[in-house]
């Protein structure tokens, strides 16, 4: 039989090896998860003066450093003034330098986005007319490098740990209650918690470098590791830890004191075990869902239960899954897996599996956004495959449930109804050497009552005879003994070959090893695709950047939406600032204007009055004046700001900080 499961194993061993190769095929650059969608100056515009700063427009919250935006000059020199600050939401803005020259000028970002997930990228704007720069654009990318592939496996050796983990001591506790004392199953469960910890370690001394410079160097960079802990995913990896300083604890009680206990104490440490087991377990699920895809979007607070429930469902599934392929592979012959534990775990993965289609929908749903991302978007395609893999994972798991039937129908046909055949052929062996052992005892005892009518001098005579045969008859016993020590050490391992051979010639037994076997094999692919899948950009978001994208070049090819920046003073105290106006579409017509007033800090800047007007002085239009109305904080709007003809207008913009502090600041741009 040996010789039969070698092949097999090294079969799983490969598709293991595959399923790697494919995650790493995959695990270049992460796609960016925070997806700019707006930026002042625009890509590839071309300005007539140089602005006082440029801002990033994301799709979500980001995470900022002093070099996360960065604004080279043509020779690849740095024009900013550093440290990035938020203005308002998700856009966030660099001071530059006053008196820049005319050229073009490249912005560079690399921050973190909400969902934990690096994000890079690059653009160039122009002052006065483009020009030739040194700097390259085309390398901007996060999360790659060796440091990314390292991190990349981390995160996939991190799940299948807690995969293992979990499902191995809910297959133990939920399933087969004697499985506690199987070697096999213990070192697969603390295998999954060494793993799991091994990884996660690895998670927090990488991450630092994995999000900024992406050097091996900086791994053991303690100040980088000092910034990685007061971030969310630094504060999740550490909970995670502690988290299983408990689940060590669980295990050690799990496959130590439990099985010792008696049915009664049992009982009750059961329910203790698994009330623990769950909070650890679920806990655990939570570092995952409090830091990634689930923390941030649409609906978080409903998403992360809904995560956390996800996590255990696959743990219960195809941890569960391992620990029964050990347990039919490895378990001990006179300890093996009944049909009843087989059974039990069909019913727990059955209802594991419910739970992945109900979360599983809810997180398509929220994930995608629409039927086209399935196709459209790289998520989409990676869930179809996912759901691919689910499929075939069903309809194999569904042949295991019937060799898991015609299994416990073989067992209730013997002749001994509700036994083991396997427990029956190890009680008849007891027996069997318990007979022996009767015999052998009783041998003696009749030899003793043949010599007892025997006279007083036969007895002289063996007293006699017993001082010279003393020492010859004591080595002969030693040597008896041992030969009857060694004979029975090999009758024991006949013994135990022979019940094994009876175990595994049950065709039933063997039907369910097999499909087990190919169940665990594409549940490896699975969770290879499922790590995938967490690293990549959601297809709602990937839609909503091309949108974006696509609107912004549509506005800015056909129509020239127009941004001014303008840096006012009005010489009182707190009278400093800088006006910008958007004009949509700034062409002849109805336009859309925007009025934003903010300090020299970039935060909103609240005055009391602001006014502007347009002039055509080539044609002796105007001024033409527009009261927008206050929506908030800084920001001023007017629909309908009518432009009666093309040409290079004079933007003037009234600004009054106070009531008698007010200065009028201008600008010429072409419209239309």
């Amino acid at each position: 039989m040996t010789q039969t499961i070698a092949p097999r194993v090294r079969t799983l061993v490969l598709l293991l090896l595959a399923a790697t190769g494919l995650l790493f095929a995959g695990a270049g650059p992460v796609s960016a998860h925070a997806a700019v969608t707006g930026s002042a100056p625009q890509q590839g515009a071309v300005v007539d003066k140089a602005p006082t700063q440029v801002s990033l427009t994301f799709s979500e919250k980001v995470a900022l450093s002093d070099g996360s935006v960065r604004v080279l000059d043509p020779k690849g020199k740095r024009v900013d003034r550093g440290d990035p600050a938020n203005l308002t939401g998700t856009t966030y803005a660099v001071k530059l330098h006053g008196g820049l020259p005319d050229g073009t000028y490249t912005v560079t970002y690399q921050v973190v986005s909400e969902d934990s997930h690096p994000v890079a990228g690059a653009y160039t704007f122009s002052i006065g007319a483009p020009s030739q720069t040194t700097v390259s654009v085309s390398g901007q990318t996060a999360g790659g490098g060796v440091v990314g592939t390292l991190y990349g496996f981390g995160r996939y050796v991190s799940y299948a740990g807690f995969i293992v983990m979990v499902g191995g001591a809910a297959f133990v506790l939920a399933c087969w209650q004697r499985g506690a004392g199987v070697r096999a199953l213990q070192r697969l469960t603390v295998a999954g918690w060494l793993a799991l910890t091994a990884a996660t370690l690895g998670l927090l001394l990488l991450r630092g470098s994995y999000t900024g410079s992406g050097k091996v160097g900086d791994v053991f960079d303690l100040d980088l590791l000092g910034q990685v802990l007061q971030t969310k995913t630094g504060a999740a990896l550490v909970s995670r830890l502690l988290l299983l300083a408990a689940a060590a604890l669980f295990i050690a009680v799990l496959f130590g004191a439990y099985e010792k206990r008696e049915d009664e104490e049992k009982r009750d440490l059961t329910f203790g075990l698994a009330v623990g087991g769950v909070v650890v377990s679920a806990g655990l699920a939570a570092s995952w869902a409090m830091s990634e895809h689930a923390s941030t979007g649409l609906q978080a607070g409903i998403a992360m239960p809904v995560d956390i429930i996800h996590l255990l469902a696959v743990a219960g599934w195809l941890g569960g899954l391992a620990a029964l392929l050990v347990a039919l592979y490895r378990a001990p012959a006179d300890t093996p897996v009944d049909a009843l534990a087989v059974r039990r775990f069909s019913r727990l993965a059955f209802g594991s599996v419910l739970a992945l289609v109900a979360t599983g929908i809810y997180q398509s749903w929220r994930q995608l956004g629409s039927w086209t991302a399935f196709t459209d978007t790289r998520y989409g395609q990676l869930l179809l495959v996912k759901i691919g893999l689910v499929a075939v994972l069903v309809g194999i798991a569904w042949v295991s449930r019937r060799w898991t039937g015609r299994l416990a129908e073989a067992v209730v046909v013997k002749p001994r109804e509700g036994s083991d055949p396997v427990v029956d052929a190890v009680a008849d062996v007891e027996a069997e050497a318990e007979a022996d052992a009767d015999a052998d005892e009783k041998e003696p005892a009749r030899a003793g009552a043949s010599g007892s009518g025997s006279g007083s001098a036969a007895a002289g005579k063996g007293a006699a005879a017993s001082g010279k045969k003393g020492a010859a008859g004591s080595d002969k016993a030693d040597g008896e003994s041992e030969r009857a020590a060694q004979l029975a050490r090999q009758q024991a391992a006949i013994d135990t070959a022979r019940r094994k051979e009876r175990r595994d010639a049950d065709p039933n037994r063997f039907g369910l090893r097999r499909s087990v076997l190919a169940e665990a094999g594409v549940a490896v692919v699975l969770l290879a695709v499922t790590t995938m899948l967490t690293s990549t950009e959601p297809g709602r978001t990937e839609e909503e950047a091309k949108a974006a994208t696509s609107a912004s070049a549509a506005d800015a090819s056909s129509a020239g939406a127009l941004t001014l920046d303008m840096s006012f003073d009005t010489g009182g105290e707190d009278g400093k600032g800088v006006v910008r106006v958007d004009l949509d579409p700034a062409r002849v017509g109805g336009n859309e204007m925007h009025v934003y007033v903010q300090r020299p800090n970039g935060r909103a800047f609240d005055i009391p009055e602001v006014k502007v007007a347009f002039t055509l002085e080539s044609q002796d239009i105007g001024p033409l004046p527009v009261v927008p109305d206050h929506i908030t904080t800084g920001h001023w709007s007017a629909s309908g700001v009518q432009i009666p003809m093309a040409g290079e207008w004079k933007v003037s913009v009234t600004v009054r900080t106070s009531d008698i502090d007010q200065t009028t600041v201008s600008k010429n741009a072409q419209i239309g």
